[in-house]
């Protein structure tokens, strides 16, 4: 059975650190691109950041690059995203998700086929 469940979130303040985790079935790790999507209260699900099977290659928001690292554990079956220097703007629900297309071709919503329950971050001002 195909399964992704996150874990990390909680309530940090302004400027701090947390890191997200994505455990994943190894039948879904096999996928080509995981990544990570956020939504905020009345807006749309977007992409964070996603990472293809190698690792090598990483995609990233304008608005985080330089503060957020996507990352994976083939070993593991696990994508992280650690998020540094965070702002009230990054408060949203996680999710994490796969996709069977090449990463630069897996930007939206509709090109994942699998997705992990969401995990709730807060950040405080």
């Amino acid at each position: 059975q195909v399964q992704l469940v996150e874990s990390g979130g909680g309530l940090v303040q302004t400027g701090g650190s947390l890191r997200l985790s994505c455990e994943v079935s190894e039948r879904t790790f096999s996928y080509i691109t995981m990544g990570w999507f956020r939504q905020a209260p009345g807006k749309e699900r977007v992409l964070v950041a996603s990472i293809v099977r190698s690792g090598g290659t990483t995609y990233y928001l304008d608005s985080v690059k330089g503060r957020f690292t996507i990352a994976r554990d083939n070993a593991r079956n696990t994508v992280y995203l650690q998020m540094n220097t965070v702002t009230p703007e990054d408060t949203a629900v996680y999710y994490c998700a796969a996709s069977q297309f090449a990463l630069q071709f897996a930007k939206g919503i509709k090109d994942y086929a699998y997705w992990g329950q969401g995990t709730q971050v807060t950040v405080s001002s």
